[in-house]
């Protein structure tokens, strides 16, 4: 495949997160249809409209670019390029009526994201960046926190509710409320990652997350000046994960957390 110019990307990509954007606030007040229901999650018919309108948008531009998306995948995603994509990340807030969900798009190289962007069409707020360029929310140049105390840092949190992952999360979750100056269980990876690149969370930890939640947050975090350390666990593409301001990680004492 031929060299893919970021900066088309990033334009195709904003347009797709806007379109998506905008049907999740057209259907705000709407009944939403439940196409799946578990005990610690809710599929949408919204997120597979949304994913899909995502894919129609990127394809008219790249049509052999393939998908990896939260509602299925089009194309051979071990490919050279690939786009990475949750339609409506945080959608049990969503469904809830809670408005802290966003779309999230990113471009993929040989496994590694060129291209990020996230849109919060509840706020209106466009995190976008490119590899090697600056991390921008609304077109202005965001950085990371400075903050370099965990008695002063705000922590976003979050863990999978198995047994198993209980009993590794919880003796950390009773540390850190001891120890930060406050905690924050939010629902919304994309979101989570955007706050610390814009230097309102200092840091975000989360026990196990999906690719497509973390795939364009991650370099928004590193563009902004942050860091954003993952290992990949069980699953396919699912991951350890903490992002920081580059200050924190590791007296935050997490490395456990993260096995």
């Amino acid at each position: 495949m031929k060299k893919i110019r970021l900066s088309e990307a990033l334009a195709v990509a904003v347009k797709a997160a806007r379109a998506a954007g905008q049907v999740m606030h057209d259907n705000w007040y709407k009944p939403k249809k439940v196409n799946q229901s578990e005990k610690h999650d809710i599929k949408l018919e919204l997120d597979v409209r949304c994913q899909a309108l995502i894919e129609k948008t990127l394809a008219a531009a790249f049509p052999e670019i393939p998908v990896l998306g939260e509602e299925g995948i089009t194309g051979d995603v071990t490919a050279e390029y690939r786009w990475v994509v949750d339609p409506i990340d945080g959608t049990v807030n969503y469904f809830l009526g809670l408005p802290h969900a966003a779309v999230s798009i990113a471009l993929q190289c040989r496994e590694q994201s060129v291209v990020g962007v996230i849109y919060d069409p509840f706020a209106d707020e466009l995190w976008t960046t490119v590899q090697g360029q600056p991390a921008r929310l609304n077109g202005r140049i965001i950085r990371v926190s400075a903050c370099s105390k965990v008695a002063e840092a705000v922590i976003a949190l979050g863990f999978s509710k198995s047994p198993s992952s209980l009993r590794a999360s919880l003796p950390h979750v009773s540390r850190l409320l001891r120890q930060a100056r406050k905690i924050r269980i939010m629902g919304s990876a994309a979101l989570e990652l955007a706050y610390v690149a814009s230097g309102r969370l200092d840091a975000y930890v989360e026990r196990r997350i999906n690719l497509w939640d973390v795939a364009a947050g991650s370099l928004l975090v590193e563009n902004a000046g942050g860091q954003f350390h993952a290992l990949r666990v069980a699953g396919k593409y699912r991951y350890a994960m903490c992002a920081d301001n580059g200050r924190l990680r590791k007296k935050l004492r997490v490395g456990s957390l993260l096995k």
